[in-house]
């Protein structure tokens, strides 16, 4: 009489995890065209008087729509890479617990990173279109080989091969264990500072205001939950400790009561 449940369920689970996956992609699309709507605006007829006021906050100065899009997947790619991060950092540390557990969660946080590393590669391909400020597929796969600020752009690079191997422990988890699992997964903090300075002193937009809203505002975040990680980390071994010294004491005055018994 049950012989359909198991089918029944893997079929459920197989509905909602599609239904998670497009509310991802409808999220992350979002984001990115109101960038890069907000980018083209002032190029439109409707939005010429209001070009000029806010001409200073988005530097709608070019008119390459190639030179839109890597922009606005450039900033969607960092955005969205910094919200996965930062929701792995809450999975971990349970500082939204219990809004932010369960299985659903590590999904939502596998999506983002997928879908970040996704516009990354949007950004760097659109890069090799781009006629204002071209670049090769060597100058894109290799660091500091490019002619246009080749630190930060290299870190920008070392920055992306960090985020494509912390996503791709995922599906490795089991085979290389947990510990080394979460040793890679810290490493997406490395791989987070090299955006950001990648962002800021490479970035054609780094001098907006708007922007360095943007990057200030999730440096911030990540310096709070990393703090907090690290004192939670602390009382978490200062409570395994005194618990491991307790028991100890327990067992040692066991031994005695049997001692004395004797």
């Amino acid at each position: 009489m049950n012989s359909g449940t198991p089918v029944t369920n893997k079929s459920s689970n197989l509905g909602l995890q599609a239904i998670k996956m497009a509310a991802a992609v409808m999220l992350v699309g979002f984001i990115f065209i109101a960038m890069l709507g907000v980018i083209w605006f002032t190029q439109t007829t409707t939005g010429a008087s209001i070009a000029q006021s806010i001409q200073s906050l988005f530097a709608m100065d070019s008119v390459q729509a190639w030179w839109y899009i890597t922009r606005a997947s450039g900033l969607t790619s960092y955005f969205i890479l910094w919200l996965s991060m930062v929701w792995g950092m809450a999975i971990s540390t349970k500082f939204f617990h219990p809004a932010v557990e369960g299985v659903q969660s590590y999904d939502f946080h596998e999506f983002l990173s997928l879908l970040g590393l996704g516009f990354v590669a949007l950004h760097i391909t659109v890069l090799m279109f781009d006629q204002f400020l071209p670049f090769s597929i060597w100058q894109i796969l290799i660091p500091f080989t490019d002619s246009y600020r080749p630190f930060w752009v290299g870190l920008g690079i070392i920055g992306a091969y960090i985020f494509l191997l912390v996503t791709v422990t995922f599906y490795m988890r089991r085979a290389i264990g947990s510990k080394a699992f979460r040793s890679i997964h810290m490493l997406s903090i490395a791989g987070y500072l090299g955006a950001t300075l990648h962002g800021l002193f490479a970035g054609t937009d780094s001098a907006l205001p708007v922007t360095r809203i943007i990057y200030v505002g999730t440096f911030l975040v990540v310096l709070f939950l990393t703090g907090y990680w690290i004192v939670m980390g602390m009382i978490s071994k200062r409570e395994q400790a005194a618990a491991a010294e307790r028991a100890a004491l327990a067992r040692r005055q066991a031994q005695r009561m049997r001692f004395n018994q004797r």
